[in-house]
């Protein structure tokens, strides 16, 4: 039986798809690895996402990518930065959002681009007028080569961070801060109305951020009834009577906590409770 030209024809368009499809399934490992970093912050979270070129013995700043010129800050797609809350970038604010991270390099300073379009391929697309942010840093000249481009938080506390970029011989770092006494207050005083009250964390937020020390040692007290041999409670109850100068009581309370944390033995808070017993003595 003789096949039409028709037939012929659509039976290879068949098999190409065929082919297609098996292609669309194979896998390959990318030149340039990707990686995505998820950093607590604040009340928040900050999420990093870019990609990871080598130096592969090229020369990078000054060479291929051009000083002067906006570079995607990565490769591939343009590297993505999203905040859960509105933070200050080298002081300047920047709202709670997603951008595109992108940087200009320089000998002595970079510029750091945050840009509202967060879904770019590289720079081609890239526009000045959507930038939201932009910010300059100091140039730092490493002094071993870092092969693989690197970026990572450091420093990081409640209410500021650091974001490093590391790759060849230069790097960059951006001080990121946020505010979030404010809301902290107001979620204490919300959950103070309703029936699980928060003692424990609400007294360690009083007494570590120079709030009401009379308050802090109440709510510590209410928490200690939770469980009085937990020398957790003893530590914390210990310390705020020392911030207040009370160091008989605070004395008393260490050495509690020192001899629950014995009976328990938990030797982490037979330490502390020995170190503010030290402090209370003095």
């Amino acid at each position: 039986m003789r096949l039409s030209i028709k037939s012929v024809m659509l039976f290879v368009a068949l098999l190409g798809a065929a082919d297609f499809a098996n292609a669309q399934e194979a896998k390959f490992p990318q030149p340039s690895s990707g990686q995505t970093i998820i950093q607590d912050f604040g009340l928040g979270k900050i999420t990093l996402t870019y990609s990871r070129p080598n130096v592969k013995g090229r020369k990078i700043f000054g060479g291929m990518e051009p000083m002067g010129t906006v570079w995607r800050n990565g490769a591939n797609a343009a590297t993505r930065i999203k905040f859960t809350d509105a933070v200050k970038i080298e002081g300047k604010d920047l709202p709670a959002g997603e951008y595109g991270l992108f940087s200009i390099p320089g000998k002595n300073e970079w510029t750091v681009i945050f840009n509202k379009i967060a879904d770019q391929w590289g720079a081609y697309e890239y526009k000045e007028s959507d930038d939201v942010l932009r910010v300059k840093v100091k140039t730092t000249t490493l002094k071993d080569k870092v092969e693989t481009l690197t970026m990572q938080f450091s420093a990081v506390s409640e209410t500021s961070a650091t974001l490093n970029m590391m790759w060849e011989n230069s790097a960059y770092a951006i001080n990121i801060t946020t505010s979030i006494d404010e809301k902290v207050m107001a979620n204490i005083a919300k959950a103070m109305k309703g029936e699980k009250k928060p003692y424990f964390a609400a007294a360690q937020y009083y007494l570590q951020n120079g709030k009401d020390l009379k308050q802090a040692l109440a709510w510590m007290t209410e928490a200690e009834k939770s469980d009085p041999k937990a020398p957790w409670f003893k530590l914390w109850k210990g310390r705020i009577q020392l911030k207040m100068g009370d160091k008989a009581a605070a004395a008393t309370t260490a050495q509690q906590g020192i001899d629950v944390a014995k009976a328990q033995k938990v030797d982490e808070y037979v330490r502390l409770n020995s170190e503010l017993l030290a402090e209370a003595k003095k």
